[in-house]
């Protein structure tokens, strides 16, 4: 397939890619990793006696993780830059939760109420390298000590992409001034694209 955007900081770049139904990333639902995530977190916070996370889907493409968040009761909120991602986003979430699909630069985008959780999902791997330590920096940023940073971390060596993968060294050398791992698992459910690459990793804001 031929692309005229090769750039995957341009969001003609996703937009290009949307608009031809070309998303080897999606996985058209819900990791049952985040699913047992959204389990363990509500059990919890019914114990601890808190309310669930106000929680941020940076890069969220279609967004499937949104509508099952918001139907778990949790305050989500997904944000992309691309428009044509923004658009397969609120048509996967359906009326019901479009509005909080909101196209937005994840730099510059601020949040409504402090935020308790970031879910990381292909977001980072989307970014060119030179860009990680920004990515870490805005994550540290937005979230408050005590926040979590949980999700999917892509882990290759191969030099092109998007997907970018990182070396476990450059990921805990990033983000170990910031956070402090507390989960770290294989997963199992892979898609193609990713499979045998990724880790279910949860971070805890210092």
């Amino acid at each position: 397939m031929d692309f005229n955007s090769r750039d995957p900081l341009s969001p003609a770049f996703w937009d290009e890619r949307f608009d031809k139904a070309f998303t080897p990333w999606d996985r058209g639902g819900v990791p049952e990793r985040l699913r047992q995530f959204v389990h363990d977190t509500a059990h919890g916070a019914a114990a601890a006696g808190v309310p669930l996370p106000t929680t941020l889907i940076p890069g969220c493409g279609s967004a499937y993780e949104l509508a099952y968040l918001s139907e778990a009761g949790w305050d989500a909120t997904a944000i992309d830059f691309s428009p044509a991602a923004v658009a397969a986003g609120k048509e996967a979430v359906g009326p019901e939760w479009q509005d909080r699909v909101m196209e937005a630069d994840f730099f510059a985008w601020q949040p409504a109420a402090p935020l308790q959780c970031i879910y990381e999902r292909a977001f980072l791997c989307a970014m060119p390298r030179h860009l990680w330590p920004q990515v870490v920096e805005r994550w540290a940023q937005l979230l408050a000590p005590g926040g979590m940073l949980a999700g999917f971390f892509f882990f290759d060596n191969n030099p092109k992409g998007p997907p970018f993968g990182i070396a476990r060294a450059e990921l805990d050398l990033l983000l170990k001034p910031y956070f402090t791992c507390v989960t770290d698992e294989p997963v199992f459910d892979s898609i193609p694209v990713f499979a045998g690459k990724e880790r279910w990793m949860s971070w805890f804001r210092l």
